[in-house]
């Protein structure tokens, strides 16, 4: 593992980054000189550990955005990899992008992984932790304000979000079962875009266009990539949830 020993300065010369352009190579540079980095590509910089009797649940999340899998290391980060594979404005992510180091008050030497980094549609970047918010001790708060003083410094966004609406991640989990573009079949896609193109019950549009069993996964899919819409958080999907088009 590739070490630093910067001084304690304030700003963008406060911040260096290790990370892995690819699989088995480590590189440390400057957050000044590295920050246009495609970190979104990057391999992950630590070891998603799995061990008997471990109380988190790591494992692989395959991103329909990308067709890669993306690692986590609890059902909290899995679930919110759902949501920016749910979102049409990310269009890559990575776990554990790189490690960031830097100088606390003390002097001390530092580093802290963030959990993931997201390139957005417009070029921009978004770095997230993943921690509950009763699980926050003092050390990690300081490494989350540290990561959120790096990440404004190049313009990043950063969010250390915890656990998510239960409404909101049941919808997302059922409708994640249909992100696959198997599920598309672009003759009913069609059809079912006219149908909803005024709000109307799930089950009732889907009616329509055919037998339901033929017809729901093709229309679970379109809600899934937001070109139909519904509100995902006031209630769980269901037969009389309004469906309707952009």
């Amino acid at each position: 593992m590739a070490s630093w020993s910067g001084s304690v300065v304030d700003g963008l010369d406060a911040f260096v980054l290790e990370y892995s352009p690819r699989t088995g190579e480590v590189s440390t540079s400057a957050l000044a000189q590295c920050w246009n980095m495609a970190f979104e590509r990057c391999s992950p910089v630590r070891q998603f550990a799995s061990y008997r009797g471990q109380t988190n649940f790591p494992g692989w999340w395959w991103m329909a955005t990308t067709g890669d899998h993306v690692g986590h290391e609890s059902w909290l980060e899995r679930d919110h990899l759902i949501v920016l594979d749910a979102d049409p404005d990310v269009i890559g992510v990575a776990a554990q992008p790189f490690w960031i180091h830097w100088r606390d008050e003390d002097g001390r030497l530092r580093r802290h992984a963030p959990d993931f980094f997201a390139r957005t549609r417009d070029g921009g970047a978004v770095v997230i932790d993943v921690r509950a918010d009763e699980r926050i001790a003092a050390r990690d708060a300081e490494a989350f304000e540290a990561t959120g003083r790096a990440c404004a410094a190049v313009g990043w966004s950063y969010r250390r979000v915890g656990a998510l609406d239960a409404v909101l991640s049941a919808n997302l989990r059922w409708l994640s079962g249909y992100r696959h573009p198997r599920c598309l079949r672009s003759g009913l896609a069609a059809e079912l875009l006219a149908v909803f193109a005024e709000p109307t019950k799930l089950l009732a549009g889907a009616s329509v266009v055919g037998e339901p069993i033929v017809v729901l996964p093709t229309l679970f899919h379109l809600l899934w990539s937001q070109r139909l819409v519904i509100d995902l958080s006031s209630a769980i999907l269901g037969p009389s949830t309004l469906v309707s088009s952009r």
